[in-house]
C-alpha cells in the first residue's frame, strides 16, 4: 500500500520517534552554506570515565611513601627495568599503570599530559551528583539548566555551522551537551537516520510519492543532513597506521569518531563514555578488574591517536571522571569513593611529556577528610584551558559561572 499522509499519521509511531531523534537544527542547517573550518577545524574529544576512576592507579605516585603504606596489596610497584608489572616511569615521581603502556610513546613524544590531584571542589561522594556537577561545570549547583560543553558551543557561535558540530556516542544526549546549541546523540553512524514505522522506505516514501508538502523543506533538509553523515561510509571504514581499536562499545565509539573527523562533516566536539570504574572490591594491581578497564581506555585512545595521524595536529582528547578513590585500600581489596583523581589531555596542541598540578602529599595531615587525595586543581581550570586555548572560547565566565579566580588559573598545557 502506498504510504499516504493519512496512513503516515496513523501508523508512524516509530517514524515520529525517529524524526524526533533528528534535532530541529538538522532541518535548519543541513542545506545551509558550506561547513566552516574544513580540515583545520579544531576538534575536542571528551571521554568520561563513569564510576570514579582511581587516579592514583592511573598515574601512580610511586615517589610518595604514603602510597605504599596505605595500599599494601593493591599498590603498583615502582618502575623497575624489565618488570612489566611495575609502573612506567614518567618523571621520577609519577608513573603510568602498566595497563596504560600504549600511552607511554605518546607521553614520550610530548603529546600526552597528565593532571593530578584534579577534580571537583564539591565534597559529594554521590556518583549522580558528582557527574552532574562535572557535566554542568557548576560544582554544588544542581539548578544549572545546560552543560558546559553546550555553553562552550554557544560561546563559539559559528556563521556557517555543521549539523554534526557536536556528536555524542551514547543512547541519549549527555548532560554536558544539553542546552540551546545543537548536538546529536547516536550509538552508530550506520543506524543514524529517519525510519518509518512498518512501511518500506519509511519517512522518505512521503517525498517519493510527491507528498513533500507534509513537512515541506524541513524533511528534505533532514535527509540532506543524514546523507551528509552517511558520507563516512561506515561499512567500509578501515583504520590507518596499524590502529587496532579494542572490541566493545567504547572502541566502536572511538573508531566512529575517527570516521567523522576524516569525513570532514564539521565535527567540533565528540563525546564518548566508558564505565566500570567503581572498584569497591578486587581492584587488582597490574592485572585484574581495574587493569582491564585501563587497558581498554589506553588502547582505545592510542588507536584513535594513531588512526588520525596528522589530523591530531588539530585534535585534543581529554578524559574526566567524577571523583577519585580513597587512598587506603578497604577490606575487600578495593577502594571507596574519594575526592581528587587524575586525568589525561593529549593531542597535537598539548604541551605534554609532563604531569601537571601541585602534589598535595599523602601523609595523614595532608589528606582530605583524613582519607582522600586532596584537591589542588579545579577541573574547570583544565577544561577552561582547553576551551580557551584550543577552541578559542572568549569568555570562561559564561562557560564556568562562579569559577573563583584562583581556581581558574590555567595550567598552561595547551600550546599557543
Amino acid at each position: 500500500m502506498a504510504m499516504t499522509r493519512r496512513v503516515f499519521m496513523k501508523s508512524s509511531g516509530m517514524a515520529m520517534v525517529g524524526f524526533a531523534a533528528i534535532p530541529s537544527f538538522l532541518r535548519r542547517a543541513a542545506l545551509a552554506a558550506p561547513i566552516s573550518g574544513g580540515t583545520d577545524r579544531p576538534v575536542l574529544i571528551v571521554l568520561f570515565q563513569r564510576g570514579a576512576a582511581d587516579g592514583m592507579s592511573m598515574v601512580v605516585p610511586f615517589g610518595d611513601p604514603g602510597y605504599y603504606a596505605a595500599r599494601p596489596q593493591i599498590a603498583l610497584p615502582a618502575p623497575k627495568r624489565g618488570d612489566a608489572s611495575s609502573a612506567i616511569d614518567l618523571d621520577g615521581f609519577f608513573g603510568l599503570h602498566p595497563a596504560l603502556r600504549s600511552l607511554a610513546p605518546i607521553y614520550a613524544a610530548g603529546h600526552l599530559a597528565a593532571v593530578h590531584a584534579v577534580g571537583s571542589p564539591d565534597s559529594t561522594r554521590s556518583h549522580f551528583d558528582a557527574q552532574d556537577f562535572m557535566e554542568s561545570g557548576t560544582p554544588g549547583l544542581k539548578s544549572t539548566p545546560d552543560g558546559w560543553l553546550n555553553r562552550l558551543m554557544q560561546e563559539r557561535s559559528l556563521p556557517k555551522d555543521s549539523p554534526f558540530r557536536a556528536v555524542a556516542f551514547a543512547r541519549s544526549l549527555p548532560r554536558t551537551l544539553l542546552g540551546a546549541a545543537p548536538a546529536v546523540a547516536m550509538t552508530s553512524i550506520a543506524d543514524f537516520g529517519v525510519r518509518g514505522g512498518g512501511a518500506t522506505g519509511g519517512f522518505e516514501a512521503l517525498y517519493a510519492d510527491g507528498s513533500s508538502d507534509l513537512l515541506g523543506s524541513a524533511g528534505r533538509e533532514t535527509f540532506a543532513a543524514v546523507k551528509m553523515l552517511k558520507r563516512a561510509d561506515p561499512a567500509r571504514y578501515a583504520p590507518e597506521r596499524g590502529a587496532i581499536y579494542p572490541k566493545g562499545e567504547f572502541g566502536r565509539s572511538l573508531l566512529q569518531i575517527a570516521q567523522l573527523i576524516k569525513s570532514d562533516v564539521g565535527l567540533e566536539i565528540a563525546f564518548a563514555e566508558i564505565g566500570g570504574w567503581d572498584t569497591h572490591a578486587n581492584q587488582g594491581t597490574a592485572d585484574g578488574q581495574l587493569a582491564g578497564r585501563l587497558r581498554e581506555l589506553g588502547d582505545g585512545i592510542a588507536a584513535l591517536y594513531n588512526d588520525l595521524g596528522d589530523r591530531m595536529r588539530n585534535v585534543v582528547i581529554m578524559t574526566m571522571t567524577e571523583f577519585g578513590r580513597t587512598l587506603r585500600q578497604n577490606g575487600s581489596g578495593g577502594t571507596d569513593h574519594g575526592h581528587a583523581s587524575s586525568l589525561f589531555v593529549l593531542g597535537g596542541p598539548v604541551r605534554g611529556g609532563k604531569v601537571y598540578g601541585t602534589w598535595p602529599g599523602l601523609a595523614a595531615e595532608q589528606l582530605y577528610d583524613g582519607r582522600d587525595l586532596a584537591l589542588t586543581t579545579d577541573f574547570r581550570s583544565v577544561f577552561g584551558e582547553v576551551a580557551s586555548h584550543h577552541l578559542g572560547a572568549g569568555s570562561l565566565a559564561r562557560i564556568f559561572p562562579g569559577l573563583p579566580g584562583g581556581a581558574g588559573s590555567l595550567p598552561g598545557l595547551i600550546g599557543s
